[in-house]
């Protein structure tokens, strides 16, 4: 199972949610492209489910870790420009499902901040990555992101209690998923590179341990090749799905 070839982007979007897993996700396969919304001057905001309790390379105590890795996500996001970072509670590092508990948070975070786009983990298994992208936290925001979109934050009969704490219902009108099988929709971040870089690095506890310099740009520069871009460019890859 695969996705569909990309739709055309919209040109009019105003506001975008970035839904996913942990604190760190995206950053390592978005950051570049949120910069570049930022520069477009879309408004992007991020909802995290966890704070990434199971994370870490070190022997930071583990009580400590959630209060650090939310930390260092607000100082990511401040790196690339987004300044709203929400983290939702009640779910554990590593053991996520699509739950129905999910999907209503995720579409009460919709009907707040009504964006024209959501961009999240890709619900689709990428065999050949079975790490990483395939992480089952990643792959379970993904599938109740996309319930969210459709139907639950459009339909005022889903999770009717929203009603009732003022959020109206609200139609996304496209969605970007990242990390899924032959991305097709390719983003040339050559220019916001560094802000990407300094996104990840300020994920101290998960990148102390690479050379993030090297490792954006050599994974970025396959991208943009693969993709045909010009000698010395950069690029993050995305399917695009219009819900309409």
């Amino acid at each position: 199972m695969s996705f569909p070839a990309s739709a055309p982007v919209l040109p009019d979007v105003h506001r975008a949610l970035a839904v996913f897993a942990h604190p760190d996700d995206v950053d390592f396969g978005c950051a570049g492209t949120i910069a570049a919304w930022v520069d477009e001057g879309i408004e992007v905001a991020y909802l995290i489910a966890t704070r990434g309790d199971s994370g870490g390379f070190d022997d930071t105590p583990r009580e400590e870790m959630p209060a650090r890795r939310e930390a260092e996500q607000r100082a990511a996001a401040a790196a690339v420009g987004v300044r709203r970072v929400d983290f939702l509670d009640g779910h554990t590092d590593g053991v996520m499902t699509p739950s129905l508990a999910l999907r209503r948070q995720i579409s009460a975070a919709i009907r707040r901040f009504r964006p024209d786009r959501v961009l999240t983990s890709s619900p689709l298994r990428r065999w050949e990555h079975l790490a990483g992208p395939s992480h089952p936290d990643h792959l379970a925001v993904g599938e109740a992101a996309t319930c969210a979109v459709y139907p639950d934050s459009r339909n005022p009969f889903a999770f009717p209690e929203l009603l009732d704490e003022g959020l109206e219902p609200w139609v996304v009108r496209e969605i970007w998923y990242a990390g899924g099988p032959a991305p097709d929709h390719v983003v040339d971040v050559t220019e916001q590179v560094d802000r990407k870089i300094a996104a990840m690095e300020a994920h101290l506890s998960q990148t102390a341990h690479l050379d993030v310099p090297t490792w954006v740009r050599d994974r970025l520069t396959t991208m943009a090749d693969n993709a045909g871009l010009p000698p010395g460019r950069l690029a993050e890859a995305f399917t695009v799905l219009r819900t309409e």
